[in-house]
């Protein structure tokens, strides 16, 4: 079992995604906490509807990226946490961060890297005129975006911008438990990049088609 601190900048539908799995089995981890930076963030409530404990560390006033990473992690190191869900962490991780987590710290991001990244991704898909994008659940490394791939979903654009980022966050709140239970079985390693997920030893049933939407590697359900 992992224990996991969330930390989410905004609405919290990931971070509610996440404690829901852990609540119906599904995911193998004790969410010990959940950080924001925001002191409006719709992720608090979310928390405290569900008992999380809640660290804000506002992000404003700091230097510098490592000052103020160095405050979450002296934030998190309460709660004795070993794995980090980024579900909507507006900001760009330090050396600082990255090292006291390293390895352990995973991310979601609303396209199929390694195309589209940084905070725009969405409406930077939609105005490229693309056929498909997607969400992407990546390990996370010191360049933005750039962490080995761990689990995607293709969405296919059609209709509105608005109506694209409602799939999408439908497919995040599918893929993100996924991965963190193979990373909570220790199912995942990283070979020159590819990241490889090892078989289940519970019988599972696997889908790889959702709401019309490509999911690689198959979701895993145990039967």
């Amino acid at each position: 079992m992992i224990k996991l601190a969330i930390l989410a900048s905004a609405n919290g539908t990931n971070a509610q995604a996440i404690i829901e799995a852990v609540r119906d089995g599904r995911l193998d981890a004790d969410v010990r906490v959940v950080l924001t930076n925001k002191e409006d963030a719709g992720v608090i409530s979310r928390a405290q509807k569900f008992g999380i404990p809640v660290e804000i560390v506002p992000s404003k006033g700091h230097r510098n990226r490592a000052e103020y990473d160095a405050l979450v992690v002296a934030a998190l190191e309460k709660y004795e946490v070993d794995t980090i869900a980024l579900a909507g962490w507006m900001r760009i991780l330090s050396e600082v961060f990255i090292d006291a987590y390293k390895g352990r710290i995973l991310n979601l991001h609303p396209a199929l890297l390694p195309s589209f990244k940084g905070a725009t991704a969405i409406a930077d898909a939609y105005s490229h005129g693309v056929r498909i994008t997607g969400c992407s659940i990546h390990l996370v490394t010191l360049e933005l975006d750039a962490g080995p791939v761990i689990l995607q979903a293709a969405v296919p654009i059609s209709g509105t911008v608005d109506e694209l980022e409602s799939q999408i966050h439908r497919m995040e709140h599918r893929i993100f438990p996924q991965a963190l239970q193979w990373f909570a079985e220790g199912r995942i390693s990283v070979q020159d990049r590819h990241v490889i997920v090892a078989p289940s030893a519970a019988k599972v049933r696997k889908t790889d088609f959702i709401e019309g939407c490509l999911v690689s590697p198959a979701l895993e359900e145990k039967i």
